[in-house]
């Protein structure tokens, strides 16, 4: 008989959404602005609402009347950082999660050393020099089979490498860059946990929509004719995409 339930590690993409106010009105605008009034513009992602850089953060949020306005343009809120210890019984209270960030610690040689007097020793004699260390290079996940409709790859702390065609309705996602020898038919979101030096390249040009760290551009409309359906990189220039057609 098979086990009623089966709980396994899983990986969940999100995108942040940094807030600068909590003002509903201004915040339903801004949203409108974005989308263009495309009601699938973020095809239902989860988001993590960053109130850090908030203006003048009350002590009280409407979080349902938030979370609804965000549902309103597909996008599931899960989760709140950057708010105050007093917000967080709220925050729980709404059905959200307290996302915390965790500082790395810094490493060894950054910390103050501590200075040690001892008397002068003789010299040794020299050892045989060590062998140097082999280059380790960067992690990449590599994928030779198409990319069907409705199937999501996402390569965590690594670049992707895709040496087939990426469907329509297809997601690629990525911590790093996203490579696709290939036609790019679907979406591909480089720079996932906000690298936004990462880049997406592709042999064929034809993709729904890029993201670079949390920016997105679609192509409702249609690609520029010198850049549709030939090799083409995208990158992220301030808070604009831009999409530069590459030699090969």
């Amino acid at each position: 008989m098979s086990k009623p339930i089966e709980i396994k590690i899983s990986t969940v993409v999100a995108v942040s959404a940094i807030l600068h106010t909590s003002d509903l009105s201004v915040l339903d605008a801004a949203m409108k602005q974005m989308t263009g009034g495309m009601p699938d513009y973020f095809d239902h992602e989860f988001a993590i609402l960053d109130v850090s850089s908030c203006e003048g953060l009350p002590t009280a949020i409407e979080w349902p009347a938030l979370i609804s306005l965000f549902k309103s343009y597909s996008l599931n809120p899960v989760a709140v950082r950057g708010a105050p210890a007093e917000m967080e019984e709220a925050i729980l209270a709404s059905g959200l999660s307290i996302d915390t960030l965790v500082q790395p610690r810094r490493p060894a040689e950054e910390e103050a050393p501590v200075a040690v007097v001892r008397e002068p020793a003789p010299a040794p004699a020299p050892a045989p020099a060590a062998p140097a260390a082999p280059v380790t290079a960067p992690a990449a996940m590599i994928i030779d089979t198409p990319v069907r409709a409705g199937q999501r790859v996402y390569a965590r702390g690594a670049d992707l490498v895709v040496n087939a065609i990426v469907n329509p309705g297809a997601e690629l996602i990525a911590d790093g860059s996203i490579h696709v020898y290939a036609p790019l038919r679907g979406r591909a979101l480089a720079g996932a946990s906000g690298n936004s030096e990462a880049r997406i390249f592709t042999l064929s040009m034809e993709a729904e929509l890029v993201s670079i760290a949390g920016t997105y551009r679609t192509f409702e409309g249609g690609l520029p004719q010198d850049l549709a359906k030939k090799p083409a990189q995208v990158r992220l220039a301030g808070d604009r995409i831009d999409v530069l057609s590459i030699r090969v």
